[in-house]
């Protein structure tokens, strides 16, 4: 309780200095409008009907729907993917090097293509987000299992286990730490590939909301938008967090001290 009360007093005092330091230091507000005009701007975007067009509503909920849809399936892909080569010393062999050579190419290089290959349309962002999401969780969950312990591996093979049941009662467990911090990453990365996606193209979205926002020189109404995105990612995290307590109700808390006594 005293760490949420010191993290909500820090945040009383960063709007605090960002609503009065504005107005000290008389900052243009096209450069950096005070947070009174970005709470303006939020309540009316989100005053308007939730099927306005030029309302928060409906245009969080397209950009909700690419994120969700992105990251489960890019995810699902990437840990699939990583507990087949993990199994397969010759199949990691023959796949590394491409994976890797595709994981070099910058995403947003590639948005465009993607956006002339699917259309404006919902699958395109989607796309880029699976993209983004793909690779954390491949790479966290290939490196979570290589790293059980081999001495659980001999103990399970000498007492006849199957290498399915070696999987599901050693490496997969053991891995579920490095997943969870993988499926982290993605969470942030899936906010920022559909943001980028309706960037280069979309006909809704909150990043389309930002580009009309920023045309009209209404930086207070892109502010409030950012702000909107950070509640969205945050609320991810905290669905997350909430599952890999759930998940990893063996592991202890970060909190946790354990010390031993002779």
């Amino acid at each position: 309780l005293s760490n949420r009360a010191a993290s909500l007093l820090l945040l009383a005092v960063l709007l605090f200095l960002w609503e009065y330091g504005t107005q000290f230091f008389e900052v243009p507000r096209f450069i950096i409008p005070p947070l009174s005009d970005v709470l303006k701007a939020l309540w009316r975007g989100l005053y308007a009907g939730p099927f306005a067009k030029d309302g928060y509503w409906y245009h969080s909920f397209v950009t909700l729907t690419e994120v969700l849809l992105g990251f489960f399936i890019g995810s699902a892909i990437g840990l699939i993917l990583g507990m087949l080569i993990s199994q397969s010393e010759r199949l990691n062999t023959l796949i590394q090097p491409y994976i890797t050579a595709f994981q070099s190419i910058p995403k947003v290089a590639i948005a465009p293509i993607i956006i002339m290959w699917l259309g404006f349309g919902l699958s395109s962002k989607v796309a880029i987000v699976c993209l983004l999401t793909f690779f954390p969780v491949l790479v966290t969950s290939l490196a979570g299992l290589r790293a059980v312990d081999q001495d659980r591996i001999d103990l399970l093979r000498s007492l006849s286990a199957t290498k399915w049941q070696i999987f599901r009662k050693a490496r997969f467990p053991s891995a579920l730490p490095y997943i969870f911090a993988g499926l982290d990453m993605a969470a942030a990365f899936s906010v920022v590939g559909a943001i980028v996606g309706e960037f280069v193209g979309a006909q809704a979205g909150l990043g389309v909301l930002i580009l009309q926002l920023d045309a009209q020189m209404d930086t207070g109404g892109s502010f409030s938008v950012l702000g909107v995105l950070s509640l969205m990612g945050i609320v991810l995290n905290m669905l997350l967090r909430a599952v890999r307590r759930r998940v990893l109700h063996w592991m202890p808390g970060e909190g946790d001290s354990r010390t031993l006594s002779t």
